[in-house]
């Protein structure tokens, strides 16, 4: 076996998105080709709602993913398809935008003013830009948790771990979305697909998180990851909590601007003019709040 090793390590910046969300992104709208088929990833972990609450309004979304994942308070949403509802504290939404969606989120803190939730866009390959929009709501009881030897705890999203398979299948770019909990001094192996794009988020405390165990990698950082076809983390003195998604290159072009990616600049063009002149939406149920 061949266990990775990290290629490159994070930080994030600082941004304000939406109507004045504060977050931190770690990667996006740049080197679009190290992430393959990622392209951002938002930390909107908060405890003032100030910073939080003026939320995501109605925008629109083309030939991508968005996955949002929330570990306190929670975000109401609606689409142009007609969904709406609330995740809360270990929910999911999976949103396929496809041909394009319209849709709003809006983050509201748990009762001690918390907000805590990241959120992935994963990109479509040229054959699925226009497929029929979907929409996945997960519900944290949907989501099975298991615990391997050596006291590792995985909330398995996207993938399979330990023989439970995660409630989002079906997906072209073969994700994996799992949630890691590994106690102090603990380890946690994992085997990976050769070729897949790997990294983890660490979202609590700190560990090694390679075999060679150099250096580490704390609360708020992510590590890139080399090829390989498992990865090794250790735990420090305390408990590590961290995000490990992976997935399949799509490698090709990546035009990209705001809300919309597609392959070219002239399928940018027609997105956002379809936008303005109101042909945008392909799906028949539209929102009556766009």
């Amino acid at each position: 076996m061949k266990p990775r090793t990290i290629k490159k390590i994070i930080h994030g910046t600082p941004t304000v998105e939406g109507a004045g969300v504060h977050l931190k992104r770690i990667f996006g709208f740049h080197e679009t080709s190290l992430f393959d088929p990622f392209l951002l990833l938002d930390d909107f972990r908060s405890d003032d709602p100030s910073r939080y609450l003026a939320g995501f309004p109605w925008h629109p979304h083309r030939g991508i993913e968005t996955i949002t994942y929330v570990i306190a308070g929670s975000v109401e949403h609606g689409d142009s398809m007609g969904n709406k509802g609330v995740i809360t504290a270990g929910d999911t939404q999976w949103m396929t935008a496809g041909s394009g969606i319209v849709h709003q989120e809006m983050p509201q803190g748990d009762r001690d003013g918390r907000m805590g939730g990241f959120q992935l866009w994963a990109n479509l390959p040229r054959t699925h830009k226009m497929m029929e929009p979907r929409y996945r709501d997960i519900g944290r009881d949907q989501v099975p948790e298991v615990t391997l030897d050596g006291g590792a705890t995985v909330r398995v999203i996207c993938g399979t771990v330990g023989g439970s398979t995660g409630p989002v299948r079906d997906i072209v770019i073969d994700p994996e979305y799992l949630d890691v909990k590994v106690p102090a001094g603990g380890e946690f192996t994992h085997d990976t697909k050769l070729g897949h794009t790997v990294l983890a988020y660490v979202i609590e405390g700190s560990g090694a998180f390679d075999k060679a165990g150099g250096a580490r990698v704390g609360n708020g950082s992510l590590c890139l990851y080399g090829d390989g076809d498992r990865c090794v983390i250790k735990a420090d003195d305390g408990p590590v909590r961290f995000l490990l998604i992976s997935g399949k290159p799509i490698n090709e072009p990546v035009a990209w601007y705001g809300p919309i990616v597609m392959n070219t600049e002239e399928e940018l063009e027609t997105a956002f003019a379809e936008y303005r002149n109101g042909t945008f939406l392909k799906h028949k149920k539209q929102s009556p709040t766009r």
